[in-house]
């Protein structure tokens, strides 16, 4: 029976001028196409003060015009820049910008590897707009899940806004109507009230780590030549571009040095969890690195997990 292949993440990547962000996320965009990302110079992000971020922390942001800014097309306003662990296993990264004085930040997200290479973009119309709670208020909100490569100590999450996100505005929910869906009560026929796009804003982001993350971030351990960003696929993330996915099984390729036996265990792992999600796509892009590299059981591996056997 053919398996249906499944995108990483499912968002488009083009931002809606004009228009108020859907109360779901759109279901077709790849964070690893990063055609219609903002371009940011090296020297640029260099200059940035990183903020560095633990495991299990929650860290408050207030973004503020005499805040730290960058210097690079369509980006508008302070921006937020953080250091994460990239050692410790895959992330969950939750971030929450919130609504206040009828403003919120709507937040944009680019990815770098250990290079400051770009390697994954989460735009504005991923952070949906959730409802208040008992502990939370009214805010823009998404979750983003990273895989770092074997290798990397650090990986980079760069925050900002830009010009076209803040021609735009969120609707939120009217807290008669919250109220009302909340006790079962008839909810009353009154327009809900609309936020403003704004450069400044205060945001939340946590991280936890988590075992159903889906993008690689950066080279894999033990590639030669040129250090590719892995994000997903094997495109080279300075053509900002995304590659197209493979037809067919991969031949085989010559190594001369035997693989590592751990770094073949974390291929043959990589590649059943792939099939198992249905990421085929995924599971033949680790096949071919973990033969590039030298492995004698990936391909077995690969074929055993999509018979049901891995």
């Amino acid at each position: 029976m053919k398996m249906k292949k499944l995108a990483a993440l499912c968002l488009t990547a083009a931002l809606l001028t004009g228009h108020t962000l859907p109360a779901l996320a759109e279901v077709n965009l790849v964070p690893q196409d990063l055609s219609s990302a903002p371009v940011v110079a090296p020297e640029s992000l260099q200059r940035l003060s990183w903020q560095p971020l633990a495991a299990s922390q929650t860290q408050t942001t207030k973004l503020a015009n005499s805040g730290q800014t960058l210097n690079a097309p369509h980006i508008a306003g302070p921006v937020a820049a953080y250091s994460l662990p990239a050692n410790i296993g895959e992330l969950t990264l939750t971030l929450s910008s919130e609504v206040a004085n009828g403003q919120v930040f709507a937040p944009n997200v680019l990815v770098l590897d250990e290079n400051l290479r770009p390697a994954a973009w989460f735009p504005s119309r991923y952070f949906t707009y959730q409802k208040p709670g008992v502990m939370a208020a009214d805010r823009l909100e998404g979750v983003m899940k990273l895989t770092p490569a074997l290798g990397q100590q650090k990986i980079y999450l760069l925050v900002f806004t830009t010009d076209s996100d803040l021609t735009q505005t969120t609707t939120l929910l009217d807290p008669a109507k919250a109220y009302a869906q909340g006790t079962g009560h008839a909810v009353p026929d009154i327009p809900d009230p609309v936020a403003s796009h704004s450069r400044e804003g205060t945001m939340k982001l946590k991280m936890q780590t988590s075992s159903g993350s889906s993008i690689l971030v950066g080279p894999l351990f033990g590639s030669s030549g040129a250090s590719a960003v892995t994000v997903g696929n094997t495109a080279p993330a300075a053509a900002y571009s995304a590659a197209p996915a493979p037809s067919a099984v991969p031949a085989p390729k010559a190594r001369a040095e035997p693989i590592m036996s751990d770094t073949e265990s974390y291929f043959n792992q990589k590649i059943t969890q792939a099939v198992n999600s249905g990421n085929i796509d995924k599971a033949l892009k680790l096949l071919d690195e973990a033969e590039r590299l030298g492995s004698t059981s990936a391909r077995q591996t690969f074929i055993s997990s999509v018979k049901g056997k891995g």
